[in-house]
């Protein structure tokens, strides 16, 4: 064998071993991606979550349970909900606390009205808390935020996100709906260390003019996201409902805001697909 046949077959093992090696790496890499897929048991894991009427009751969460076998589902969403506070919210369980209420019809009733001002995201995970704290749930694993439509103002999210303490934000900044959103979701985290948060962003609805405000929502809470580092889905532009499509009554909104039995369907699986796919 002379030396040009010697250097041919040289060059043909090097093929065949970087070919071997390669293939070898691409597998243990899909076998690791599998392994880590399979590790992830949504059956041992508790479910919570927070948001408005989109999101009370079981909708979109109730689809997500289902389809990812959650042991339990924590819904403290009210109709009419905001992330932002008013000036006279209350301390949930303070001695002077008159509840929550989603109504939204005209009224002069104060006590009502007093209700209505406390249904805003802060209480609402305080009463997350104290329903843990009692025993009535367990610490949830994975929890999501889907609230925003409600929201008149949005506020600076620089203002938001100023200082460590969200206790500390003015009472200007809480009115707001990043600053609510600032300081639910910081307490969540830090209540709940080892619990994976996300951020659900406002679905489209069936006007336009709500949806551009809609978008810039979504901006400023995927900032949020970014800040607290936690999780953002782009509900409003990923999950298959636009306002392109939407008549007023179909084909995913009942009444050009509420999601029906299908809309809830493809909110929950999209939800779902993003919380399997991102958890870790």
């Amino acid at each position: 064998m002379n030396n040009k046949e010697r250097s041919i077959k040289m060059k043909k093992w090097i093929l065949i071993v970087l070919l071997f090696t390669g293939c070898s790496a691409d597998h243990q890499a899909q076998e690791a991606v599998v392994q880590t897929q399979v590790k992830v048991d949504f059956s041992k894991m508790h479910f919570g979550c927070d948001g408005n009427s989109i999101t009370a009751g079981n909708q979109w969460s109730k689809t997500v349970v289902d389809i990812l076998g959650f042991a339990t589902h924590h819904n403290v969403a009210v109709g009419s909900a905001k992330w932002a506070c008013y000036i006279d919210t209350q301390e949930y369980g303070s001695k002077d606390f008159v509840g929550i209420s989603g109504g939204w019809k005209s009224t002069d009733d104060k006590v009502e009205i007093q209700k209505r001002h406390n249904n805003v995201a802060k209480v609402h995970i305080q009463k997350f808390i104290s329903e843990v704290e009692n025993g009535s749930f367990p610490v949830p694993d994975i929890f999501v935020f889907a609230m925003g439509t409600n929201d008149s103002t949005i506020g600076t999210v620089a203002d938001a996100l100023n200082g460590k303490d969200p206790d500390a934000l003015s009472a200007a900044v809480r009115q707001t709906m990043v600053g609510g959103a600032r300081w639910a979701i910081q307490k969540i985290i830090t209540t709940y260390p080892n619990c994976r948060v996300y951020i659900s962003a406002p679905i489209q609805i069936a006007d336009a003019t709500a949806n551009a405000k809609g978008l810039e929502k979504s901006i400023a809470l995927k900032e949020i996201s970014n800040s607290l580092s936690v999780g953002y889905f782009n509900t409003f532009g990923e999950c298959g409902i636009t306002e392109k499509v939407e008549s007023g009554t179909a084909p995913y909104l009942s009444d050009g805001l509420h999601p029906n039995a299908e809309g809830q369907q493809l909110m929950g699986k999209y939800l779902a697909k993003e919380i399997r796919n991102n958890y870790f």
